[in-house]
């Protein structure tokens, strides 16, 4: 739902539209121009079909993102579930305060265990969730406050009256304002009981280039996640265009299961990720083989990449060097149904993510028992200069050597999963999660930073990693910041 609908539409042009269902819910009472037009009732404003009457285009992309399939997301209540049970009803609403927030509010559920039976327009998170907030004590763990005001808040400067319900900007969701990714990052950050900051995607932008109030970089939750276009906030007569932004919020997570919006929500997943990285692949001689340099640089994420959920997402390096018909080296070319391996089973294999481990250090995929993580995520680029205390060298190299032949071909890209293959089998064995849905998780190509190497299509550089003559192809070691796109 936008702030700053026009005037909704009269009884009769409605009755014109076969009674869809979501004027039901827009009619206050039966009979009357006057009752049909007057405001939603709190009942109402909480049904995202409500606000489909007057912004159908917001709501059918709101209606495949993963904000409304939080709740209903197999994943999370297989995770859920499993960590309720091994912590015996500790984890309490830890989890579901972010993925159903409203059921939570109204105490409907206090664990997410029986959100079967919490009606489903209460079930993830809801237009009115979002447009209702007012402030933000913190920032983590869902501190967001709401009125229940009959006001929505929204980007836009000067909404037009309507008789639905209020509107009024709020800085808190103008993706023009860096103070809207307070609003995104309070759900983004997550500390468990543990107090192990396990999610730490808006204390990673807070820390990138894109939270500086420099208009050549500075970038909102919004900028990235909710595109801006031209278009009406409402569909009715009178109400200008405005920039709106796109409901569908992509990041890298999709729904699993048969859900609206299926295949435009992978797209949106798959265009956002194709942007995302850049490489460079250089070879460099050395005495009885060469060595293989690999670059990869974080230019389009305003956070860490991969970030949210780091120690479940898996993202790794497929690479392929030939001389001729002899294969040098291999790694990273699991098929898109076979599971990684975990760290130190395999030397070659490099993946970005988070490691978990418990209390005896062992690795866990268990957000619940973890005390402590490792990172090996890509940093976002920041404002520090080489040399200042501050700077994060984004250009980050792994070598590896091959003994005999120099290569003559080499092929390397970057793979995603949303969710490893190895954390989502574990919820099968536990009995939490049915195994079509680990058969339904995605293996995205990211697309940026597919590279081939041959001698003759190789440039001369010196190597960044090495300092040595080097024949390279790809990024030239020069940071290419996107900067914001169609605020």
């Amino acid at each position: 739902m936008r702030a700053g609908g026009g005037m909704r539409k009269s009884a009769g042009a409605r009755v014109g539209k076969a009674l869809r269902p979501a004027l039901c819910l827009a009619l206050v009472a039966c009979g009357t121009d006057e009752a049909a037009d007057g405001p939603l009732t709190a009942e109402q404003r909480l049904d995202p079909q409500a606000c489909a009457e007057c912004h159908p285009t917001h709501h059918k992309e709101w209606s495949g993102s993963m904000h409304a399939y939080a709740g209903e997301d197999p994943v999370f209540r297989a995770m859920n579930a499993r960590g309720q049970r091994e912590t015996n009803g500790a984890l309490g609403d830890f989890c579901v305060k972010c993925h159903a927030p409203l059921a939570v509010e109204m105490g409907l559920t206090k664990d997410g265990l029986n959100l079967d039976e919490v009606p489903a327009h209460l079930r993830g998170v809801t237009c009115i969730f979002c447009h209702s907030a007012t402030r933000v004590t913190g920032e983590s763990n869902n501190p967001v406050i709401r009125a229940d005001d009959g006001v929505m808040r929204g980007g836009i400067a000067d909404p037009v009256p309507n008789p639905a319900h209020g509107s009024v900007r709020s800085s808190l969701h103008d993706g023009a304002s860096l103070t809207s990714s307070k609003l995104c990052g309070s759900c983004h950050d997550i500390v468990t009981p543990n107090g192990l900051h396990l999610e730490r995607t808006f204390a990673e932008w807070k820390e990138s280039i894109y939270a500086l109030e420099d208009s050549r970089f500075r970038n909102s939750c919004v900028s990235c996640h909710m595109p801006g276009r031209d278009g009406v906030a409402a569909e009715f007569e009178g109400v200008p265009l405005r920039r709106i932004h796109d409901h569908g919020n992509a990041g890298v997570d999709v729904a699993l299961t048969d859900f609206p919006e299926r295949e435009a929500q992978r797209e949106r997943v798959q265009l956002a990720l194709n942007s995302t990285l850049l490489t460079e692949l250089c070879v460099v001689s050395v005495s009885g083989g060469a060595d293989i340099e690999v670059y990869v640089e974080n230019v389009g994420a305003g956070h860490s990449f991969p970030s949210g959920a780091s120690q479940d997402r898996r993202l790794w390096l497929q690479l392929v060097a030939r001389a001729g018909a002899e294969t040098l080296l291999e790694t990273g070319t699991q098929g898109d149904t076979e599971a990684l391996p975990e760290p130190g089973e395999d030397p070659d294999f490099w993946v970005f993510r988070d490691v978990l481990y418990d209390a005896q250090d062992e690795i866990t995929h268990d957000f619940w028992a973890a005390a402590r993580l490792t990172k090996e995520v890509l940093p976002a680029p920041n404002g520090a200069l080489p040399g200042e205390p501050d700077y994060v060298n984004v250009h980050v190299p792994r070598r590896y050597r091959v003994i005999g032949p120099t290569p003559d071909r080499i092929d390397m890209v970057l793979k995603l999963r949303p969710m490893g293959l190895e954390v989502l089998q574990e919820l099968v064995l536990s009995g939490d999660l049915a195994p079509e849905v680990v058969a339904a998780m995605p293996t995205f190509t990211l697309e940026s930073t597919a590279l081939t190497w041959t001698p003759e299509t190789a440039e001369s550089r010196v190597s960044t990693y090495s300092d040595r003559p080097a024949l390279c192809v790809g990024l030239n070691g020069q940071s290419r910041r996107r900067t914001a796109p169609g605020r």
